[in-house]
């Protein structure tokens, strides 16, 4: 529901009414403001008169909280406690250095960790904080700062770069490989595929000219990992990243069944990356603004094509 054109009470109400809910009085919540009871009670008053509910039964010098006030008081709490987290993060200089970084789980194993310290060595003094969810975060809800994410760049809200593409390698193992000779052999096979990107598969198969069949099963990964395990194991077809394909092909452990390059040609839009995404106005940041600048200017290609 929007709040849009919703009168919202004056803040003195709203921390009047919090103090006596953490209090338990209007003369405890008047001491502890350093006011009169009844400049609390005037306050609690106008609060009411605001929002047309009761909030207290007076009983005497006792006062109760009624239902309305019991819930109102957990929204109240919550957003006192986001005024000092944002209150502490603006003065609190060691914050200043701070970035909250979520990336791809792939990507930080891959190619982050080797690279990191090229940031702090040009950012000595930066407090990175790292945490590796697959899906996109809430940046406000998760206090993340800046994102690196697989997938084909479909986030218009935010500002956008790719890093480097993550180009895949049709991938089994071999006992599976007799089986698959030409591309329409896929179609009778159980397709691997992450479950961020439900229809890699589909775009793959659309540039080989072939489509699926009702033969044709799937099995959706969580994470890259699991699904190149899937696919060693023989259980499917998997679509494996070309770091990792490169590594299991030179091993014996998977076989490419239709050549290493038959998706080399595929169209950029088609070829999943992975990607800088940032909230735009979270580049008035000097520290995300740094990282972001230092990112950007590293060659993650070289670390893709090595062999």
């Amino acid at each position: 529901m929007s709040g849009r054109g919703l009168r919202l009470p004056p803040l003195n109400a709203l921390r009047a009414f919090w103090v006596v809910m953490r209090k338990g009085s209007f003369r405890a919540a008047a001491d502890d403001m350093l006011v009169t009871p009844q400049a609390v009670s005037q306050q609690i008053k106008l609060l009411e008169d605001t929002l047309n509910v009761p909030l207290f039964e007076r009983k005497g010098r006792v006062v109760e909280p009624t239902e309305h006030a019991i819930l109102l008081s957990h929204f109240v709490q919550a957003g006192f406690d986001e005024f000092t987290e944002g209150i502490q993060r603006v003065t609190n200089s060691s914050y200043r250095n701070r970035i909250n970084i979520n990336v791809s789980p792939y990507f930080a194993t891959r190619f982050l960790v080797e690279r990191l310290e090229n940031f702090r060595d040009r950012m000595p003094g930066a407090d990175l904080r790292l945490t590796t969810m697959i899906e996109l975060p809430d940046f406000a809800a998760d206090e993340v700062d800046v994102a690196i994410q697989w997938g084909f760049g479909n986030w218009k809200e935010f500002e956008t770069t790719l890093l480097v593409q993550d180009p895949k390698i049709i991938c089994c193992s071999p006992d599976m490989a007799d089986r698959i000779r030409t591309p329409a052999d896929l179609t009778m096979q159980t397709l691997l595929h992450p479950i961020l990107a439900r229809d890699l598969w589909t775009r793959v198969l659309r540039h080989l000219g072939v489509e699926a069949s009702d033969n044709t099963g799937e099995i959706q990964f969580q994470d890259a990992a699991t699904m190149r395990r899937g696919t060693a194991s023989g259980i499917g077809v998997g679509l494996i990243s070309r770091i990792d394909a490169m590594e299991d092909l030179q091993s014996g452990r998977l076989v490419a069944p239709l050549g290493q390059d038959l998706l080399k040609d595929m169209a950029v839009r088609d070829i999943p990356g992975f990607y800088l995404i940032v909230p735009r106005a979270h580049r008035r940041v000097q520290i995300i603004q740094n990282f972001c600048t230092w990112i950007t200017s590293e060659d993650w290609q070289d670390l893709l094509y090595r062999d």
